[in-house]
């Protein structure tokens, strides 16, 4: 930030730069008009790029304080105005509004009711677009399955573009907040079982998508 590293020891170097550099062509340059809702904002990098983009109003939200204290220092300096919200993304139906572009990135493998998280950001703040980003492992395959099999079937669930969310029981990447950890397929079966149609996948990790129409399975929140 204006030069000085904020986390100069992060094992994937400059982050989140390098990442943001890989996938900030897949969004609109211009948000002029628009709002956003970044969904466990952290130190604010998303957010702040999004008011860089003319974003109307960027809601950062994060339940936090140490990330929200960081986050406010960040926009401080970088002079964009944030509007923060102390919440995690189980609280979002008290937001009471929805937004041009939610982004939700980082978060998924951390919680422990990643399909519960979706669906409510789809149910109460989604209006147009999501981004999307989780850390991934497994197979990078992914096929499209029949609608139906029956019960003798069991050889599907040994295919490697099956989707598969994995359990960590203990810690992974020393993070002990790491709890699931979906594959390709299994990403894209969340978003689309949640109410999302990707149209983009502009970097391995991060998915662009839109809302489609509320489906039936939503109703039981």
């Amino acid at each position: 930030m204006h030069g000085v590293k904020t986390a100069p020891d992060h094992f994937l170097g400059d982050y989140p730069t390098v990442k943001w550099k890989r996938f900030a062509h897949a969004l609109p340059a211009s948000l002029e008009g628009k709002t956003v809702l970044d969904i466990g904002c952290s130190n604010g990098f998303y957010s702040i790029e999004m008011k860089r983009r003319g974003a109307r109003r960027v809601v950062a939200m994060e339940p936090d304080q140490h990330y929200v204290a960081q986050a406010r220092f960040a926009a401080e300096v970088c002079e964009q105005e944030l509007e923060f919200r102390n919440l995690s993304v189980f609280d979002v139906e008290r937001l009471g509004e929805r937004f041009d572009l939610v982004i939700f990135m980082g978060m998924l493998y951390h919680l422990r009711y990643p399909l519960l998280a979706l669906d409510l950001i789809r149910r109460y703040v989604a209006k147009d677009l999501l981004l999307f980003q989780s850390m991934l492992r497994g197979s990078a395959q992914s096929f499209k399955l029949n609608g139906d099999y029956p019960f003798s079937e069991t050889g599907i669930f040994e295919q490697p573009g099956v989707p598969r969310l994995h359990f960590i029981q203990n810690s992974y990447a020393g993070g002990p907040t790491n709890w699931w950890i979906p594959n390709r397929a299994c990403v894209e079966a969340m978003l689309q079982s949640a109410g999302f149609e990707v149209f983009d996948h502009p970097e391995e990790e991060v998915y662009l998508c839109r809302c489609e129409a509320a489906k039936q399975m939503l109703q039981w929140i």
